[in-house]
């Protein structure tokens, strides 16, 4: 009877769902959800600038990516998610981290329309405890959002190329970060 319990109880532990990742004092969902269809979390990094930790930046696809083309050229939305840690990070540096990006990965793009709308939209510093969210729709609509609130919805594939190459592209914002999204951790 003993033994049948303790079988039972295992198999209970191996059903019961994994809980969420958590990346120092930040949970990860595995799931969320975006315009109505589940994503899994692909990978994580931290974002670091010299000893200090800036963000844990996750990346969540619809289907498991273990290179740039893949989530680049792959159908389905993606969420590019920062969770701030760092005290306080000011909106200009953050806009200017974006632009360079921008302009390090897709350089022909810096002067698109729909590049200097992206870097508009941002109106706040970040502080320790912040969400900022980029979702990328299956239809390349970027829709921008600060704990929650929405910032802007620009729809353009060169803006949502552009965005995931600022983590993903030949010069990430992080090397570290770039491989952690790409779930080679």
């Amino acid at each position: 009877m003993k033994q049948i319990l303790l079988t039972l109880a295992l198999i209970g532990l191996l059903m019961t769902p994994a809980l969420a990742t958590e990346v120092a004092g930040v949970k990860l969902p595995d799931q969320v959800e975006i315009g109505g269809e589940q994503l899994q979390l692909n990978g994580y990094g931290m974002r670091k600038k010299y000893f200090f930790k800036i963000y844990v930046g996750s990346l969540y696809t619809a289907q498991k990516a273990t290179s740039t083309a893949q989530v680049v050229e792959g159908t389905g939305p993606k969420l590019l998610r920062m969770d701030f840690l760092y005290s306080k990070v000011e909106k200009d540096k953050i806009v200017g981290g974006f632009a360079e990006g921008i302009k390090k990965n897709t350089p022909a793009l810096v002067d698109d329309p729909a590049i200097v709308e992206f870097l508009k939209l941002f109106d706040r510093d970040f502080v320790a405890k912040d969400q900022v969210d980029l979702a990328i729709t299956a239809n390349n609509q970027v829709q921008v959002s600060h704990n929650g609130r929405q910032l802007g919805t620009i729809e353009s594939a060169n803006l949502a190329r552009a965005v995931l190459l600022i983590y993903l592209g030949n010069d990430p914002a992080d090397d570290e970060m770039k491989a952690g999204m790409l779930g080679n951790i």
